[in-house]
């Protein structure tokens, strides 16, 4: 059985040309990636949205009813997360993110509280509104081939160096913090070589209701 690829578009997003944004609390930077449906979707209306978060201090996660969150620890000695259900005041989870790469996962309505284990962290932060889209991330410690499908595949410069080759074509060399976004794709090869890790996320609108 043959496997059909198709790639529509890959764009670079340096790290170095992210646009930083303070965060109202003065508590943290925020670097928008890329959302959907458009980059620079206000927190309402988008279905996913990915970006770099700079944390310089404790403090509570503003809250996005309906969205699920994933963060991953990319720089810094640890965060700690405090999670407490909706409409209440009892410790739902703790989530302890003590080294790079460690992830946590939680719903966006959830009150979070962060704490810093010792200074700064630098996170990357995925948001997904639950009822309209679909979206994974899995991390990548050491580089390899896989095959990824999805509306939108990013992949992410987490730690060191990497070429990154999308469908056999020719490698484009990234450092931490840059990443590749690949849209409209179906059954590409990924290849990452060299000394660092990625993150890569799929994501896929969800069917409109009432079709």
């Amino acid at each position: 059985m043959n496997t059909t690829t198709t790639v529509a578009r890959v764009t670079l997003r340096r790290g170095a040309d992210l646009t930083p944004s303070p965060w109202k609390n003065g508590g943290g930077i925020t670097r928008e990636i890329a959302a959907w449906p458009s980059d620079g979707a206000l927190p309402d209306t988008f279905a996913w949205r990915a970006s770099l978060a700079e944390i310089a201090q404790a403090g509570p996660f503003s809250r996005f009813a309906g969205v699920d969150r994933t963060l991953v620890l990319l720089d810094g000695a640890g965060l700690l997360l405090d999670e407490t259900r909706a409409g209440g005041n009892a410790l739902r989870a703790m989530h302890t993110l003590s080294g790079p790469l460690d992830k946590a996962r939680f719903a966006g309505e959830s009150g979070i509280d962060a704490r810093l284990a010792g200074g700064p962290v630098r996170v990357f932060n995925l948001m997904v509104r639950r009822d309209a889209a679909n979206g994974a991330l899995e991390v990548w410690r050491t580089p390899g081939r896989c095959s990824v499908s999805g509306q939108t595949v990013l992949l992410h410069a987490a730690q060191g160096v990497l070429d990154v080759s999308v469908a056999g074509g020719e490698c484009v060399a990234l450092t931490a913090g840059d990443t590749l976004r690949i849209d409209a794709v179906h059954a590409v090869a990924v290849e990452a070589r060299g000394d660092g890790a990625m993150l890569v996320v799929v994501l896929d609108p969800l069917p409109a209701s009432g079709a």
